[in-house]
């Protein structure tokens, strides 16, 4: 009964703002005939925004993967009789040959990319088929990302059959792929921003050494409040920002005693402490040695 009231309902003309490419059968056929294109290929590719009333079932089965991406709204896919719930931020992989069906929510419709891919490489991502996989937000996410890679995809296909078109399309489609199967590695790059950052600050601390900088004055550079810098700070670095600048006052300190002749009261103020005797006990604790000592140890 279910079955059959979704095809009542099923929508028969397209969505409005749609897009979507069907490849034509004689071009998929020269891509399967050349080394690179027959890796990993599309043969259909779109966008369905808000598709209310969205259906479609194969009981055959498709002779291609399908990948389903909702960005918002929700809906469902069933394969095998078996019932998934998709919704934002969701994506599944209909492997080929498989029966299955699927549709769009009637009250809150999906937003689906979709593509129909095949190749000598598809099988590589059987490993995320057949099952709902969750895209969760976060700062190093990537979905805009993954969206600007689908649009190099339809913008290439939509431009014509052109073999550049095409190769430089499917290419785009390996990438793309990977970013469902490798979500880690595919926010990586979002991470080293965050490293980038890090050093920012840390270069922060560098160039000023000799004043008296607060955490604060050290968070700041990150436009971070004090408690959020300092977690970050410590996961990437192991150490706190404070104890990170002391070693970094302290390590200078030491270059200084070996580079230079400047009495220890002046070494004392380069590194940022106006006490040369307070200076003298922290420079103890960090090196185990007291600052006259370690400049009469031989070095090299």
């Amino acid at each position: 009964m279910f079955v059959k009231k979704r095809q009542r309902m099923k929508k028969t003309e397209g969505f409005k703002d749609q897009r979507s490419v069907i490849l034509p059968g004689f071009i998929v056929e020269d891509i399967r005939k050349d080394p690179l294109g027959s890796q990993l290929y599309i043969t259909d590719i779109g966008f369905y925004p808000r598709a209310q009333f969205h259906y479609r079932e194969r009981k055959r089965g498709c002779e291609q993967h399908i990948l389903i991406y909702c960005t918002e709204g929700k809906g469902w896919i069933s394969i095998n009789n078996k019932k998934h719930k998709v919704a934002r931020n969701m994506f599944f992989l209909i492997p080929k040959g498989i029966s299955h069906a699927y549709g769009s929510d009637d009250k809150e419709p999906w937003s689906i990319y979709w593509i129909h891919f095949s190749g000598k490489l598809a099988d590589h991502f059987y490993d995320i088929s057949g099952k709902a996989g969750d895209i969760t937000p976060s700062d190093v996410s990537r979905i805009e990302d993954r969206l600007q890679l689908f649009d190099e995809m339809m913008v290439n296909l939509e431009m014509g059959y052109s073999r550049k078109n095409l190769e430089y399309a499917n290419i785009c489609l390996l990438h793309f792929l990977a970013s469902f199967k490798y979500v880690s590695q595919f926010r990586l790059v979002r991470k080293a921003r965050e490293y980038g950052l890090i050093e920012k600050v840390i270069l922060f601390m560098k160039n000023n050494l000799d004043k008296n900088i607060t955490l604060a004055d050290i968070a700041s550079q990150a436009r971070l409040s004090a408690s959020h810098f300092s977690m970050m700070f410590k996961k990437k670095t192991g150490h706190s920002p404070v104890d990170y600048l002391l070693h970094l006052r302290i390590q200078r300190a030491c270059q200084l005693l070996d580079a230079t002749t400047y009495r220890i009261k002046e070494v004392s103020e380069r590194v940022g402490y106006e006490d040369q005797y307070y200076f003298s006990r922290i420079f103890k604790k960090v090196m185990g040695v007291s600052p006259v000592k370690y400049r009469k140890e031989p070095k090299g």
